[in-house]
């Protein structure tokens, strides 16, 4: 596939904007990424990432990055507890589990999602990012697009690429699908500091990860780096609830009295996480794509990651999959294989739908057992195969 004389925009530096754009680098593209944070230090990223085998470890080596996803991966971090809502241990691989096995299918090493876009930027030519870019509209010019920036900067490209994440701006220009609600709602939090300020959390947490469950009710922390935590509480909501709660979840007395009596048969040493998070703690209503979507391939627009399948968190899935979601669309796009760059692009359109409707069904199958009556039971089968 020629794709030289080409300007390619990736909207989105998210590690599956970041990946492809590093792809597509040393493919000869000319490529840039146009991101609407401010700085590469605009915010703080979300919790840590456990990368897999086939999906976004093997899209780091397809991108010479392995060697540096190895020398800053949080060794440990995912080891796993599993327990009841009074903190007893039913599962852990502590003991047996090693903290470093790459090559190994069950093998999910976890990163710190600031750790992993540092090494992505790092590697990418200077100029790549394209920062304070924030997507307003795009029109048709010539074989391609006018896009046009908040910033108010105007530029073209003959071929766009959606990785703007699950509201993304650009899939409407593709398709007016839109994801459903899962039934499930999570409040995120984060802890600093939390020998100091969690010690009994951090002390059960032992560096890696905790999935408690009780009846239709989850509790999921994870160690982060620089000594955070970073938890959920995790329940079957309306889609209403977030507008019919009341709840302020910038007032740490009203998140604690909601904690108490939501998870009112938990032990008190779960409290600490709502005692000590930083505020305001995020709500968030967990989407999924239909599993049957379909649109029309363009010859000059495509997506990825979330932006093309955003899905529920309980497989594990979303950044390997928007990892491989990148890695293959480079692969397309530089194969001798496909005569257009229609033709490519609709190959991979075909298999990433394809894949990702089994990883989002299996995602909602995972969510509705964790969010059941025999939760528990229903986890601890499924780990005992590891």
């Amino acid at each position: 596939m020629e794709l030289q004389n080409k300007q390619i925009a990736i909207i989105g530096g998210g590690p599956g904007g970041l990946t492809l754009a590093k792809l597509l680098q040393l493919q000869g593209a000319e490529v840039k990424v146009y991101e609407r944070d401010l700085n590469k230090d605009a915010r703080i990223q979300g919790s840590p990432l456990d990368l897999h085998e086939e999906s976004g470890l093997a899209a780091l080596k397809k991108a010479g990055l392995l060697d540096a996803f190895k020398a800053s991966f949080m060794a440990g971090a995912d080891k796993k507890l599993i327990m009841n809502p009074k903190a007893e241990v039913f599962f852990s691989d502590h003991e047996y589990k090693p903290e470093e096995n790459f090559g190994d299918a069950h093998f999910r090493p976890e990163i710190d999602r600031g750790m992993l876009r540092k090494i992505l930027l790092e590697s990418l030519k200077a100029g790549t990012v394209i920062w304070d870019s924030r997507f307003v509209t795009m029109e048709k010019q010539d074989k391609g697009w006018s896009l046009t920036f908040g910033n108010g900067s105007v530029v073209y490209a003959d071929l766009v690429i959606a990785a703007d994440g699950a509201n993304s701006k650009i899939r409407p220009y593709l398709t007016d699908i839109k994801p459903f609600y899962s039934g499930i709602l999570m409040l995120e939090g984060n802890i600093l500091n939390a020998a100091k300020n969690a010690p009994r959390i951090n002390d059960l947490l032992k560096g890696g990860k905790i999935m408690a469950f009780g009846k239709g009710q989850n509790l999921l922390l994870g160690q982060k780096a620089d000594g955070e935590i970073g938890f959920y509480a995790s329940f079957k909501a309306d889609e209403g609830w977030l507008n019919t709660n009341g709840i302020d979840y910038g007032n740490r007395d009203q998140l604690l009295t909601w904690f108490k009596e939501k998870y009112s048969e938990w032990a008190v040493v779960w409290e600490e996480l709502f005692e000590n998070t930083e505020l305001p703690v995020i709500p968030r209503p967990i989407y999924c794509m239909p599993l049957d979507q379909s649109w029309q391939t363009m010859s000059n627009l495509t997506m990825l990651g979330d932006a093309a399948h955003v899905m529920p968190p309980f497989a594990g899935e979303g950044v390997n999959m928007a990892m491989l979601d990148a890695l293959e669309l480079s692969e397309r796009l530089s194969s001798a294989d496909y005569d257009s760059i229609y033709e490519a692009i609709e190959a991979y359109e075909a298999n990433m739908r394809k894949r990702a409707s089994a990883a989002a069904k299996e995602s909602l199958d995972n969510g509705e057992m964790m969010h059941s009556e025999g939760s528990l039971e229903g986890i601890l089968e499924l780990f005992s195969g590891h």
